[in-house]
């Protein structure tokens, strides 16, 4: 499996696979969230689309690193990183790509000398959070905060002065 900047190409598969990774995790169809999951291209010009791929081209995942002055960032103050959208394939889930996705933006923002990262995840998304305590995640209560009625959502911090490299 390799780790890198989604091309061009694969950016309608990065939007198909997203929302096939959220869908049972949406409650409300119609609320345009669909469409913001789908729409890679816009993330790719906005912040950094990541992809995890197979030996053979396939996108097994991807994840989208919020680097400062991104739009897309929703917790991160100056000097943090922020992720979002980490999704996986539903073919592909229980192999490791999503740990690795998130292995892969950690050393990124590490390597960018940020002093952490931080992240916000639906309540349901259980298998992500054991992911995110895995890679040395914690949650981070106080920034917890819900976007619409119905849809909460749990934060979680790695402070790298306390996570060593």
């Amino acid at each position: 499996m390799e780790i890198r900047l989604a091309t061009t190409d694969e950016l309608p598969d990065v939007g198909r696979l997203t929302v096939a990774a959220y869908a049972s995790y949406l409650v409300d169809s119609d609320s345009g969230y669909i469409e913001h999951l789908r729409d890679a291209t816009r993330r790719a010009a906005e912040a950094e689309v990541l992809v995890a791929v197979d030996d053979d081209g396939t996108v097994l995942g991807s994840v989208t690193s919020c680097p400062e002055g991104s739009p897309w960032r929703e917790l991160a103050t100056p000097g943090e990183g922020e992720f979002r959208m980490l999704a996986v394939d539903p073919a592909a889930q229980g192999r490791g790509v999503g740990q690795a996705l998130v292995e892969r933006v950690v050393a990124g923002f590490r390597a960018d000398g940020s002093r952490g990262i931080v992240l916000c995840t639906m309540t349901s998304m259980t298998s992500a959070h054991r992911i995110y305590e895995r890679v040395g995640f914690s949650r981070a209560p106080d920034l917890d905060w819900s976007p619409v009625p119905g849809v909460d959502l749990l934060a979680f911090r790695l402070d790298f002065a306390a996570d060593p490299a």
